[in-house]
């Protein structure tokens, strides 16, 4: 960010409202939250301590409903480095953090009221879900990652893992060893989002580039002891959230696609291309592991290809053959003719079908 934003964003949170978030993570841990929340609102936390020192908030105590909306108003108007703004989900997140942690001050009596209690949340609408890739364009992005080096076989293993099995990034990053069983066809997904155990199928081809990356690359990057992670870096270690954003985006920038997304993006395609060649969409979302059917059923309003194609298979006049010259350029003197037109090319297109078993 910049200005004000990147002063209060990048400062580090005084050591009044770093005991005090410290604890109220450590609340949240032992109420069993994912650790990938505990560490959001962490980070979120942080920001909200830098910003309320900058104004001399130095305690909880200091701080007012008005300063809260404050912050909700200087949220609104945050720019980013790139001097895009805080994106509407970006802005709710850091607001919940907040609440919550005002909502446990009040709980543990540190507070005798909740400034946060009636500040309103910005309203939020359903994520856009990111135009998924084309056959063609999944292929070649996957032929970019050249497996002539045990990196190349790795990205490409990794690549074809993602897109077969619609992992979360951090469901790849913490895949296990144990937890693959390519002799089924299936990955074992353990703790995934919401801290639920599913069972995921692996595609034939995704399992003959995964042993091949086992087999010849992994030796190569293991240190001992051996932890079991399946992906390594060259360092031996579990790659970053943002190192493996950035190797997907990487590998789509060199196939010259501008879509946004990365891992995300694999999952999306792998989805979108499920329901269009005519799974389930119940299926789709055990896979996927969503929690509730709606979830996946946002993956119908980006599957255009399949509404086309049912459209042209169905609609009487989706098949009409269309004139070189606009329509307006055809002209019927009467509802007769028009109708005549019609039957004429119903008789036609009969005719032309192939002849029934």
């Amino acid at each position: 960010m910049s200005g004000t934003a990147t002063a209060a964003s990048s400062a580090p949170a005084p050591s009044a409202w770093t005991d005090v978030v410290a604890r109220y993570l450590e609340a949240l841990r032992l109420t069993h939250y994912a650790a990938d929340t505990v560490h959001i609102r962490g980070l979120y936390l942080k920001y909200f301590g830098a910003w309320a020192t900058a104004r001399g908030l130095m305690t909880p105590e200091d701080v007012t409903r008005a300063a809260l909306e404050r912050y909700q108003r200087w949220l609104y108007h945050c720019r980013k480095r790139t001097g895009t703004p805080l994106s509407v989900w970006s802005q709710h997140g850091r607001l919940v953090a907040v609440k919550g942690l005002f909502r446990w001050l009040t709980k543990q009596r540190v507070l005798a009221t909740n400034p946060a209690a009636e500040l309103e949340l910005p309203r939020v609408t359903a994520q856009r879900l990111p135009q998924p890739l084309t056959d063609a364009e999944i292929i070649q992005v996957l032929a970019h990652a050249e497996p002539t080096t045990p990196i190349g076989l790795r990205n490409r293993a990794l690549l074809e893992t993602g897109y077969s099995t619609g992992l979360r990034r951090m469901e790849l990053i913490r895949l296990r060893l144990y937890d693959l069983d390519l002799a089924r066809g299936v990955i074992v997904v353990r703790e995934g989002k919401g801290r639920k155990d599913r069972v995921v199928p692996i595609g034939e081809r995704a399992i003959a580039w995964l042993e091949k990356y086992l087999d010849e690359a992994r030796p190569e990057f293991v240190l001992e002891p051996d932890e079991g992670t399946v992906f390594l870096t060259r360092r031996g270690r579990p790659f970053h959230p943002n190192n493996l954003s950035r190797l997907t985006r990487d590998y789509l920038e060199a196939a010259g696609i501008a879509k946004r997304g990365a891992c995300h993006l694999l999952r999306h395609t792998m989805a979108t291309g499920m329901l269009e060649h005519g799974a389930d969409v119940r299926v789709i979302q055990e896979i996927l592991g969503h929690a509730r059917l709606t979830t996946t059923q946002l993956y119908t309003r980006v599957s255009i290809r399949l509404l086309k194609a049912v459209h042209t298979a169905t609609h009487p006049a989706a098949t009409l053959a269309r004139s070189a010259a606009p329509p307006a350029a055809t002209a019927y003197t009467s509802a007769g003719q028009l109708e005549e037109s019609a039957t004429s090319f119903l008789a036609a297109k009969e005719e032309a079908a192939p002849p029934t078993a």
